[in-house]
């Protein structure tokens, strides 16, 4: 078995009202800061032990879908590194 790190980021998907980050983004034009567009996203890390990392990517993807993110209303992205 071999240690790994996955980083899961999840994001509202494109369309879905995200209240956070509108208000983030009025404070910061508010601040001077000119923004096209911004959106906000939750980070998760994971360290998990796994045969290789097909298999540790294969895991927290199912974590993902389970848990982490509701696939109606979020996109998420999965990396995994050997520590």
């Amino acid at each position: 078995m071999t240690a790994y790190t996955a980083t899961v980021t999840v994001r509202l998907k494109a369309g879905v009202l995200d209240p956070e980050a509108e208000t983030t983004q009025r404070a910061l034009e508010r601040l001077g800061f000119d923004l096209v567009d911004l959106r906000s996203a939750d980070q998760f890390e994971i360290d998990l032990q796994a045969e290789d990392a097909d298999a540790a990517r294969e895991r927290v993807t199912d974590m993902t879908e389970r848990l982490l993110a509701n696939p109606t209303l979020h996109d998420y992205e999965v990396t995994v590194e050997a520590q």
